[in-house]
């Protein structure tokens, strides 16, 4: 299978991103691909070796901000599917793993202009209506960062195969990246159709064959990805979908001594409970299971008294709301000093109050619903827990799931540094805010840093660059994406590698190389051009 040639991929770049203005051609492709999608109601079949399995058990893939509105009948896996997931990543790992990595980067090149091209209405589509996103927000997710991915990871797949040793006179050392030895378990969240992406074609980019296992709030988008792929000519076997419980399919899954890696985004505690369970039975295995893994934030705005007010209420809302507050990376906790306040207060009131909210085919609407019932009934109760305990809600606290599952977009203040919505991660978009004295920023420093037990992200506001100094120092491991007048979220793949670490995670930084040296095996070769003949060295010899 090899070819004679030493190649390299096309230079990456970063997708541009669609406006979708009124009378663009992509808004119109959009509307009319939203517009068929609503109403097909598909059955989604779980991919095993390439075949369509149907287990006789299904559950419905609804839109959030219509939540009677079923798009989709998913088939229901268990162990049993996931087994048979297993068996056939193990059978297609051999010839897949010795499939020369410039037809294997071919083919997800392929799939990144599919995606590019023909599929595009169609991934935003699914995104928008499956998890509820806006047309901006599934185009900056499921297209172009989608996109990205599959480009850069193959330029950063020349880089790891091009880190090759010196070798001395006589000889010649190379080494060569192995697929590890099994299948890598693929976890993805509902939040981000490109993760699932990433989180399955970047191990199998490096030769390996996975398991893949979506939130089940992500059916159709991880259906959608599923069949580019396999129009890109995925042979079958080397990604499998299966749906279901994921305690059930998990269990699964780390029960077989051929795991060899998981690559996960989700909550902290249950990428603990994985880490736990693979601790307890490490005896099991072929070999120690790689374990990569993006989790949870409490992500922070902190303001010095040199910012500008008007800036910082801008990052916050667009850091906090968008998408409903439901990125790993949303700001939900924020620090403003006393002199700032009543101006940020005033912006945060005045322009969060004209956020639109509702069904995401509405163009003119800034925000969908809430993922499902279970987010929904965090966010309701957390605004309630905020009310009663005597913090002030600035703008926003309505809820309502009559239709779909809908929360306003909310700003509090608290005067506790230690009340637990600037602790805990809500998901949702509620934002706190603490309003500290204007002459404690190093103090409030070290409180933003001791916290919250979580390290994703953050955002400092300052025109001091003394105090931006200060704060990289002060907070340097309470973020892994740091940002300096900036909101807290949108990374793009090439340009911030994305993940933190604490309870956020593992910090292998998705969108760069140092992800993708997680799912290789080194393996050192030595050549001796002309091998001694002799066992003795000269220091042998004796003294004349």
């Amino acid at each position: 299978m090899s070819s004679p040639g030493i190649f390299r991929p096309p230079a990456a770049v970063n997708e541009p991103i669609s406006s979708f203005a009124p009378g663009t051609p992509e808004r119109a492709a959009l509307q009319a691909r939203l517009g068929e999608m609503s109403a097909e109601r598909v059955h989604i079949p779980i991919v095993i070796g390439g075949e369509r399995v149907e287990t006789g058990a299904t559950f419905e893939a609804v839109m959030p901000h219509r939540r009677s509105h079923v798009l989709a009948d998913v088939e229901r896996g268990g162990a049993a599917e996931v087994e048979r997931a297993i068996a056939a990543a193990r059978a297609a790992a051999p010839e897949w793993s010795r499939t020369p990595w410039h037809e294997r980067v071919a083919i997800f090149l392929r799939a990144a202009e599919l995606i590019a091209g023909p599929w595009r209405s169609t991934i935003n589509a699914a995104t928008m209506l499956n998890q509820s996103k806006t047309a901006f927000q599934a185009e900056i997710d499921a297209a172009c960062e989608t996109i990205d991915f599959l480009r850069y990871n193959a330029e950063y797949l020349v880089r790891i195969y091009e880190e090759q040793p010196v070798s001395s006179p006589g000889v010649w050392n190379r080494m060569e990246y192995r697929a590890l030895e099994g299948f890598v378990f693929a976890i993805s969240p509902f939040n981000f159709t490109a993760i699932g992406a990433n989180l399955t074609s970047s191990p199998a980019l490096m030769g390996n064959t996975v398991v893949w296992k979506p939130a089940s709030t992500q059916a159709l988008s991880a259906w959608i990805t599923m069949r580019i792929f396999e129009e890109a000519g995925l042979p079958p076997g080397v990604i499998n979908l299966v749906f279901g419980p994921g305690a059930e399919m998990g269990a699964a899954a780390l029960a077989s001594p051929e795991l060899a890696g998981v690559h996960f985004t989700g909550s902290t505690a249950v990428f603990q409970s994985i880490w736990r369970t693979i601790g307890n039975d490490i005896g099991r295995y072929r070999g120690y299971p790689r374990i990569v893994g993006e989790t949870g934030g409490k992500n922070f705005v902190v303001a010095h008294p040199s910012a500008n007010p008007t800036e910082v209420a801008a990052a916050i809302v667009r850091g906090s709301f968008e998408y409903q507050g439901q990125k790993c990376s949303a700001s939900s906790r924020l620090y403003i000093p006393s002199n700032l306040w009543a101006d940020v207060r005033d912006t945060l009131e005045r322009e969060v109050a004209t956020i639109s909210v509702g069904d995401v085919s509405d163009f003119t609407n800034f925000m969908g619903a809430v993922i499902d019932e279970t987010s929904f009934n965090t966010q309701r109760d957390a605004i309630a827990e905020a009310r009663a305990a005597g913090a002030e809600i600035i703008v926003g606290g309505g809820t309502d799931d009559s239709e779909g599952w809908f929360v306003d977009p909310t700003v509090i203040r608290t005067d506790d540094p230690d009340f637990r919505l600037l602790r805990d991660e809500l998901f949702g978009p509620i934002v706190t805010a603490c309003v500290y004295d204007e002459s404690k920023w190093s103090e409030t420093l070290r409180t933003v840093d001791e916290t919250s037990e979580y390290a994703l992200t953050g955002s400092v506001f300052a025109n001091d660059r003394y105090a931006i100094a200060e704060a990289h120092d002060a907070l340097r491991n309470s973020a892994g994406n740091f940002y300096v007048n900036d909101k807290s979220t949108g990374a793009v793949v090439g340009q911030q590698p994305f993940g933190g670490a604490r309870a956020s995670g593992t910090n292998d930084k998705a969108g760069s190389m140092w992800n993708l040296i997680r799912w290789v095996s080194p393996r050192t070769i030595k050549e001796t051009l002309v091998p001694p003949s002799d066992y003795r060295y000269p220091f042998l010899q004796p003294d004349e």
